[in-house]
């Protein structure tokens, strides 16, 4: 039998790789399955907050980033809609409570969840730095301010001089009988931004006069909208030419080019505090603190200055472009108890007198 060294060498060499190939086959897949385990876990542990929120559509994407940032550990998730609808789905729900926060929803809708037993009473962190105007005013409060908002009238110039009829300059001038048909506002049962201009109304003007000043200014309504934006944006669209909105929306949508004049109106200003809180019920109880914390930071407040002009840390405060620097000497007194514990009962009266020319949901 002939003996051919190099044919069999070469057989014993693909024999040899062959199994260096197979070994090195099952590391990899055991290299891949580690890796995806590690992923996997590295994933679990990350965890998801589910928070409730009014914030403005256009303000999350930059909180929930600095947030994240801060704390890559936890994730946000968002449930967002107007104020109204928001509390009433978080009073919906109390049987069966799905957020673990509350983040950006107004202070007297934090005060009738506070009243059903809903909210996880926190200090956060730098709650001695925050406005004690801003905050639930018990040591270890269950609500706390981020920034305060509030009412502002839009006017299109455009159209206004289209129409001949002047800038009002206050709340009765929209009264007058030029402006029939041409205003809008925000439904107050789902909008923080209409309810805070109807408790205003009934604060400043009492009861009776409070109506009777509704009642003439429905007279001039086009519509009721379920949200507090949408009037600011209807009258720089000249759809309405008149909205009633907030400071921030107004503010963003003359930067954005609208011709619009904003109005404060000279009897004084509705407002409200966007605020956060812990959802009892949450079993996420140190992500949420977490959120409670840096939701009170400077870092924080200065986002919210972005958008508004009265902060919960006064040292973050910045000008706004079209906003008044003295806004804050034009805010009417505002009884956040009162605006808080008659609200269904303003509310139903309200759309007893109202609700037919509200906008279909």
């Amino acid at each position: 039998m002939s003996f051919h060294p190099i044919t069999e060498i070469t057989q014993a060499m693909r024999t040899t790789l062959v199994s260096w190939s197979r070994r090195a086959t099952l590391a990899t897949a055991a290299a891949a399955v580690t890796l995806i385990g590690l992923t996997g876990m590295a994933h679990a542990a990350k965890t998801e907050l589910l928070v409730y929120s009014a914030l403005e559509a256009d303000q999350i994407k930059a909180y929930k980033a600095g947030f994240e940032s801060a704390h890559p550990e936890i994730e946000l998730k968002f449930v967002r809609d107007s104020t109204g609808i928001i509390t009433a789905r978080l009073l919906a729900e109390k049987a069966n409570p799905q957020a673990d926060v509350i983040w950006g929803v107004a202070a007297t809708s934090l005060m009738l969840l506070d009243k059903q037993g809903m909210l996880q009473p926190y200090a956060p962190k730098n709650l001695a730095k925050v406005r004690s105007t801003m905050r639930d005013p018990n040591a270890t409060p269950t609500w706390v301010g981020m920034d305060l908002w509030s009412s502002a009238v839009c006017f299109n110039t455009v159209e206004g001089q289209k129409r001949k009829v002047a800038t009002p300059t206050s709340w009765a001038d929209l009264t007058k009988p030029e402006y029939k048909g041409m205003v809008s506002m925000p439904h107050p049962a789902s909008s923080g931004t209409g309810y805070l201009m109807v408790a205003a109304w009934l604060q400043m003007m009492g009861e009776e006069k409070g109506w009777a000043y509704m009642d003439a200014l429905h007279q001039n309504m086009g519509v009721y909208t379920h949200s507090g934006s949408k009037p600011c944006r209807q009258a720089g669209a000249a759809e309405f030419p008149i909205g009633l909105s907030f400071e921030y929306r107004a503010n963003k949508t003359k930067k954005d080019g609208a011709p619009i004049d904003i109005i404060f109106p000279k009897e004084g200003l509705g407002w409200d505090v966007e605020a956060t809180a812990i959802m009892k019920t949450s079993k996420k109880q140190e992500a949420a603190k977490a959120l409670a914390d840096w939701s009170a930071t400077p870092e924080a407040n200065k986002l919210y200055a972005a958008n508004f002009a009265i902060l919960a840390l006064p040292e973050a405060q910045e000008k706004m472009e079209f906003v008044p620097a003295n806004l804050e000497s034009m805010l009417a007194k505002n009884d956040f108890n009162w605006s808080a514990a008659n609200r269904d009962r303003i509310l139903t009266e309200w759309a007893r007198r109202y609700e037919a020319k509200a906008e279909k949901k």
